[in-house]
């Protein structure tokens, strides 16, 4: 019986490049280099891996050209530079317009933590075509992500069944079983990854992006980071504040939560989404197929998902709409306003007995393609959430904090609260409560925050900005749906973020997009 995966901080990344398509190395050698000096060598971009995601090589640019996909090498260990190395993935695409007005790299991380940005960056290249006329477009897989020493845990057979068991245990029974199956899955961790384990803090993979600076030939790092990419980004800023260039965070992590308070704030989060829907549907001319009034979609909903819990629906091949199921693919859908149609496609198929739009929704939360082939999303998350995340939370603390989750949200509440048992007997210990990310000294950071996003709520966005320090972070809002701003498409949002990045233009703070 699994836990769900982590929903804090999860990305628009990976999932989504999986749903458009479900829908439509560790090294041992120990070479004595200055790793700083090391030259890449660019080559055209084979096709994603399975732990990547899968799917075909990335499409040319406009205009003509071709992502370029290369390996940079770096320590396993930080703290022992000059030991075993790791090869990490990057790919970029290069700048469009003239050479005199280049201004570097602009290195992207989409989130997760555990999506690939070597399969996110060419699926969102378009949204960032603009960027390219004065950068070279850069993303990475980062360690124990895709093809970066990427964690492994489960195979594919075991992973289906995995995500077929009921997360949400009632009795004690099924307690037992969740516990049960959360310590053989880090039992499988541990067993076939044991080695690039401790090394998958965030600090580690921002020590790497310092590297990748410096590798790239750039005085500092200019920097778009998106839901954990925030958070990865915030880490940075507190490692290397003088090093910080002109950086965008969008779809903000409050850097002050535990992971207690992470998931309590995220099933507020989905919740408020799923009202948004709701109202949305009904609110159209025609009418809503699941449901009379906002209330009525909402409920209709919640009698679904507590009839799945005792008779699940058929799905894809022989895999049913669980009640866990239903529930992921229903937050899946809520991750951006593009996809709420599939989910008012979904429930109306539910109603009748058919849970397929769910699964394949479902499916995309959990990095599964339609071939059965799974990424490592799920893998990498665990692993890089434990190794950041100090507290370990016990089934009986988990059933003390029930009543506030399900106060929070009805529907999503026990889901989140869970998810909490990720890291029971995890065999790394946690680094912190919650990341550091002062950074006095840094240069301005773009700040957005979304005030209808559920997986990052947007009171994140205001508390990442008081704890980037004075004169450090600039809070921009969105009124908007779905997770992150950027890709909303918003010409007032575009007009912010492009104006910074692209002519150094620091919007003024406090900034409203409606």
């Amino acid at each position: 019986m699994p836990n769900p995966p982590r929903l804090r901080a999860a990305a628009l990344t990976a999932s989504v490049v999986l749903l458009s398509t479900l829908l439509a190395g560790c090294g041992d050698d120990s070479e004595d280099q200055d790793l700083t000096a090391q030259k890449l060598s660019w080559k055209d971009c084979p096709a994603p891996s399975p732990a990547q995601g899968g799917g075909d090589a990335p499409s040319p640019l406009p205009g003509g050209g071709e992502w370029q996909c290369a390996t940079m090498k770096a320590p396993l260990d930080w703290d022992r530079p000059k030991g075993d190395r790791i090869d990490l993935a990057l790919i970029r695409a290069r700048a469009s317009g003239d050479e005199s007005r280049r201004i570097g790299s602009l290195i992207f991380n989409f989130g997760g933590p555990g999506g690939s940005g070597v399969s996110t960056l060419p699926a969102f290249g378009a949204d960032y075509e603009k960027l390219r006329t004065r950068y070279d477009l850069v993303s990475f897989d980062p360690r124990g992500v895709g093809r970066s020493a990427g964690v492994e845990c489960l195979n594919d057979g075991q992973l289906d069944a995995y995500f077929q068991q009921d997360a949400t245990p009632d009795d004690a029974a099924e307690r037992t079983e969740l516990l049960d199956s959360t310590e053989e899955f880090n039992a499988a961790c541990e067993d076939n990854s044991a080695k690039v384990l401790p090394h998958v803090h965030t600090t580690d993979a921002a020590r790497d992006m310092d590297l990748m600076r410096q590798v790239l030939g750039d005085d500092r790092l200019h920097y778009f980071g998106i839901s954990y990419g925030t958070e990865l980004g915030g880490v940075y800023a507190h490692l290397f504040p003088g090093r910080v260039g002109r950086a965008v965070f969008d779809a903000v992590v409050d850097p002050t939560q535990d992971p207690e308070q992470g998931s309590l704030s995220q099933a507020k989060g989905f919740q408020l989404a799923l009202d948004n829907f709701a109202e949305d549907c009904v609110s159209k001319t025609e009418d809503c197929p699941i449901g009379d009034s906002a209330q009525d979609v909402v409920n209709r909903i919640a009698k679904l998902l507590k009839d799945l819990d005792g008779k699940p629906l058929p799905g894809i091949g022989p895999r049913r709409l669980t009640q866990t199921a239903a529930t992921g693919g229903i937050a899946q859908a809520l991750y951006s306003k593009d996809y709420w149609d599939f989910l008012t496609e979904g429930l109306d198929q539910a109603y009748d007995g058919n849970g397929q739009m769910l699964m394949f929704l479902s499916d995309a939360m959990n990095g599964r393609d339609q071939n059965g082939e799974y990424s490592n999303l799920t893998a990498a998350n665990v692993a890089i959430n434990c190794a950041d995340d100090k507290p370990r939370y016990t089934a009986a603390q988990v059933q003390r904090k029930l009543p506030g989750f399900r106060a929070a949200s009805a529907l999503f509440g026990d889901y989140l609260a869970w998810s909490m048992l990720s890291c029971a007997d995890w065999a790394v210990t946690g680094a912190a409560d919650h990341p550091d990310v002062s950074a006095p000294g840094s240069a301005p950071i773009l700040v957005v925050g979304n005030t209808g996003d559920p997986a990052t709520p947007y009171e994140g966005a205001r508390k990442m900005v008081d704890a980037l320090g004075k004169g450090v972070g600039v809070e921009l809002t969105y009124k908007g749906q779905g997770h992150g701003a950027y890709d909303s498409k918003d010409p007032c949002v575009r007009a912010a973020v492009d104006g910074y990045l692209l002519d150094g233009r620091v919007p003024a703070a406090g900034t409203v997009c409606s």
